[in-house]
């Protein structure tokens, strides 16, 4: 059993502080969005572990990267073994781990999940400055709002239909910050014409009977897809061909803000100009 003794035992520093605190040595993130943001702003020596996440190929914005750091599974005994003085947590991480080391006096942040670009912009602010490095997230801050500008379309450019489509027809609805992504970059989400209110499945049905002028897809694993996945490769998107641009946009960019948004906008805009080209 975990007990405040063995934290301290364990060299774990029980001083949060908070504006002017000490720069934190030993962070741990317990969220894969968390992550990205830290190993943008915190020296890598600051950055005692990841998630377990950022070494997933196909849902990390950081898979290479992250293969270079320990990893926990948010155990508690995980993280108190790692000394930190700072943990980044989501409000969905582990309940369990986070209680403990609120009893224990571990310091931990606690982040919502941002449902828009200012938000996103926010929490990038805030993971820099619980990392010490406030100048890092303003300069972070800077390159997104720049990239997001220049995936603007220009004045007068017509707005395209675009649905995100990923494995099982997974489709973002309006209201979510991968939304506002494609309001921003010039598209109009064709999620509510096939009546989503939230994220959630769009069949492939309705997809070719009424096809967007671009589709935002996912890729499918290789090897051997699973029944989810060959919604992706199915032969009759090949029949719609002719009515909609297929462009690749990678599933890991639907779930995180911060300086993902810089690969997204770009992709996005991306898109945008290859569909207006293929029309002529």
């Amino acid at each position: 059993m975990l007990t405040r003794r063995s934290a301290l035992a364990a060299g774990a520093v029980v001083a949060l502080g908070g504006a002017g605190r000490a720069t934190p040595r030993r962070i741990v993130s317990l969220n894969p969005c968390l992550d990205v943001i830290l190993v943008h702003v915190a020296d890598r020596a600051q950055i005692a572990a990841l998630s377990h996440y950022s070494r997933d190929p196909l849902s990390s914005s950081v898979p290479a990267f992250g293969a270079s750091f320990p990893i926990t599974y948010e155990t508690a005994e995980e993280v108190v073994a790692l000394r930190p003085d700072l943990v980044l947590a989501a409000r969905h991480s582990s309940p369990a781990t986070r209680a403990a080391l609120a009893r224990l006096g571990i310091p931990a942040e606690l982040f919502s999940v941002p449902e828009n670009v200012e938000d996103s912009l926010r929490q990038v602010a805030q993971v820099a400055d619980a990392a010490g490095r406030p100048a890092r997230g303003q300069a972070l801050v800077a390159r997104i709002r720049k990239a997001i500008a220049d995936a603007a379309p220009p004045p007068g450019q017509p707005r395209l239909s675009a649905l995100i489509y990923q494995s099982n027809g997974f489709a973002s609805a309006p209201g979510t910050l991968v939304d506002e992504m494609m309001r921003r970059a010039g598209f109009v989400n064709a999620a509510t014409r096939y009546g989503l209110t939230r994220t959630g499945n769009v069949p492939l049905e309705q997809l070719i009977a009424d096809p967007p002028d671009v589709l935002l897809a996912g890729r499918a694993k290789p090897g051997a897809p699973s029944w989810a996945d060959r919604v992706l490769t199915h032969p009759a998107l090949a029949r719609v061909a002719h009515r909609m641009h297929r462009a690749d946009f990678p599933q890991r960019l639907m779930f995180c803000g911060g300086p993902v948004l810089i690969e997204t906008a770009r992709m996005m805009a991306l898109a945008r100009t290859q569909a207006l080209e293929a029309r002529g």
